[in-house]
């Protein structure tokens, strides 16, 4: 067996918490920017090995403080998004992108299907397989559950500054969103948005369709600038921020009826 075949689910992906019971499961599809040493570094020099390109930097420390706060799961990718985005489904050029805003990406070059199909195997299948995991074992024990993903991303995109600090991303269903929008006046410090910096027409929300909406779960993901995550306590009190919005949005969509604290 080759040693790309050998890879086992555990250096893919991790699942912190499995067995929470509040009403939220997490998802952090680009939680790390490691890549395994087959790939030799994708030919990246170090500096852009450890960039938002390859990563989305403090959204783990986001998602783990949630869970903790939400007694929630978490599924999170272990594996750079360069080598694959688990937010993007095979058949997309930006699963295995070959150029990221400024950065090119060598390694990622003129892939082979065999290729192609050896990172799906090894990266995505697990994290997807680990992500149904979780969520079948809560449809079985009939446990209330919405999905979140949680994601971070650079205060300046080609040139151009972004003044959006949180943003709220939905796709076909908005259930989530509007609650959490309706109740975005608790974070008045904070500049919150629907679909920014992001939205679907951008191809972002493949784990919202592919893990919420065809499970016919509520769903939304997280965006949050991350010059604002730059410590464990930022991260922390992001995580908090959030917090404030996702609790009266379960409570408004009958998934707990608490309207402050854990859920």
């Amino acid at each position: 067996m080759s040693a790309a075949l050998d890879m086992t689910a555990s250096d893919a992906v991790e699942v912190i918490n499995r067995g929470g019971t509040g009403p939220v499961v997490l998802l952090c599809e680009h939680a790390s920017h490691h890549i395994p040493a087959r790939y030799d570094g994708l030919g990246l020099a170090p500096q852009d090995r450890q960039s938002h390109a390859a990563w989305d930097p403090g959204a783990l420390g986001v998602a783990r403080e949630l869970s903790n706060l939400l007694d929630a799961p978490l599924v999170a990718s272990r594996v750079s998004r360069l080598v694959y985005d688990c937010n993007r489904p095979p058949e997309a050029a930006s699963a295995m992108p070959a150029r990221s805003e400024a950065i090119d990406v060598p390694g990622n070059h003129g892939l082979s299907a065999d290729q192609r199909a050896e990172r799906e195997a090894t990266v995505y299948r697990p994290f997807c397989d680990a992500v149904g995991e979780v969520l079948d074992g809560r449809r079985v024990s009939k446990s209330p559950t919405a999905l979140v993903t949680v994601h971070s991303f650079t205060p300046v995109f080609h040139g151009r500054t972004r003044a959006v600090e949180i943003g709220i991303l939905h796709d076909t269903d908005s259930r989530v969103a509007d609650a959490m929008l309706d109740h975005a006046s608790t974070l008045p410090h904070r500049r919150v948005d629907r679909n920014e910096p992001y939205g679907p027409a951008d191809g972002v929300t493949h784990s919202l369709r592919l893990h919420g909406i065809d499970r016919g779960l509520p769903n939304v993901m997280i965006e949050i600038r991350n010059d604002l995550l730059a410590s464990d306590a930022d991260q922390a009190a992001f995580a908090k921020e959030i917090h404030l919005l996702l609790i009266p949005a379960l409570a408004a969509l009958g998934l707990t009826d608490r309207e402050a604290g854990n859920a």
